[in-house]
């Protein structure tokens, strides 16, 4: 028997700004996915829901360099 998860939302963010974006559009219960090794089986077998996924792998010129300063998160 092939597990599947729930219906939810997909957004394939072209820029942090599109990915922001799309984070805010869909609210509290959307997630980043880059990857989903750990996220997607999770979600076959119904132990995560989330309403959206909002998918970050296009981005990693944007994302190539993270880094925290003082309280704030550094993108470049």
């Amino acid at each position: 028997m092939m597990q599947t998860p729930a219906p939810c939302g997909y957004a394939r963010a072209t820029s942090v700004d599109a990915a922001i974006a799309a984070l805010v559009e869909h609210g509290p219960g959307a997630r980043i996915v880059a990857g989903g090794h750990s996220l997607i089986p999770m979600m076959k077998l119904r132990l995560a829901r989330p309403d959206a996924l909002v998918d970050i792998n296009d981005l990693g010129a944007e994302l190539s360099q993270i880094r925290v300063d003082g309280a704030e998160l550094v993108l470049r």
